[in-house]
């Protein structure tokens, strides 16, 4: 399988989901905007989209990033739905995702970051490819907004924080405020990136101090996005198969 990644910053890397890549033997190639980068043309060269996140916003300011072209991003986001390609956003990714679903992106309820549980919802635990994630999971988070909800979307998960944690667009393309791909390094590099987290913890109630987010463990959260991944590539694939050996018997059959 090809994965193609969309990364928006230096500090906003794949992690797990990239691990899970290399563990499974599959090819990967970057669009890295932050470099000027341009998408690929079509959605022709990949399997699989795999949308990162960033400080940017679809609803927000972003003059001071002149690489992030939302409009072009979602746009080519619309091509591999049309193309019938998995797709996964994360945070900045999700909400890209849920635009070109016809969603808007809206202010989440609180800003959350460091790790917190998530809470499955009745959709949630009935889909074949989150369910094992069982009725809560300590996921990652650092977000402020969250993805936009077009009529046909399910809320698979939630947290105390913000209502919309996991979305389900479609049976192949999945959108996660939320952040699985956490791993120690990953999490250095953001906390890095934010001087101000400290004094944030201080004030704000789902915002952890460094320390915290630094002490966590994230084996657990990392398994929880490897299985969903393989979940997700191997049941389409194996429903792909099905839906062709039908085909089939029915020309035989004709």
């Amino acid at each position: 399988m090809k994965i193609h990644f969309i990364l928006h910053e230096t500090f906003e890397v794949p992690g797990a989901y990239l691990a899970w890549a290399a563990l499974s033997g599959h090819d990967v190639t970057m669009t890295k905007v932050y470099q000027n980068e341009k998408l690929p043309e079509n959605a022709d060269s990949f399997d699989f989209l795999i949308v990162m996140g960033g400080p940017q916003s679809p609803i927000g300011d972003n003059s001071e990033f002149p690489y992030f072209n939302p409009k072009a991003e979602i746009e080519f986001i619309k091509n591999a739905i049309k193309a019938d390609k998995y797709i996964v956003g994360v945070c900045l990714g999700a909400q890209l995702l849920g635009e070109a679903y016809g969603g808007t992106t809206e202010k989440s309820p609180s800003c959350e970051i460091g790790n917190f549980p998530i809470e499955l919802t009745e959709a949630g635990l009935e889909d074949e490819n989150i369910k094992h994630f069982g009725k809560q999971a300590i996921t990652g988070h650092w977000h402020s907004d969250m993805p936009g909800l077009p009529d046909t979307a399910e809320i698979l998960a939630k947290s105390k924080g913000c209502p919309r944690q996991i979305i389900k667009y479609s049976e192949k393309h999945y959108g996660f405020q939320c952040h699985l791909e956490f791993t120690k390094k990953v999490a250095e590099l953001l906390i890095n990136s934010d001087k101000d987290l400290e004094k944030k913890s201080q004030t704000l109630s789902f915002v952890q101090s460094p320390q915290t987010i630094r002490n966590n463990d994230y084996n657990e959260m990392n398994n929880l996005l490897y299985e969903f991944l393989d979940n997700l590539t191997k049941r389409n694939n194996q429903m792909q198969k099905l839906k062709n050996y039908k085909q089939i018997l029915n020309k035989i059959k004709k």
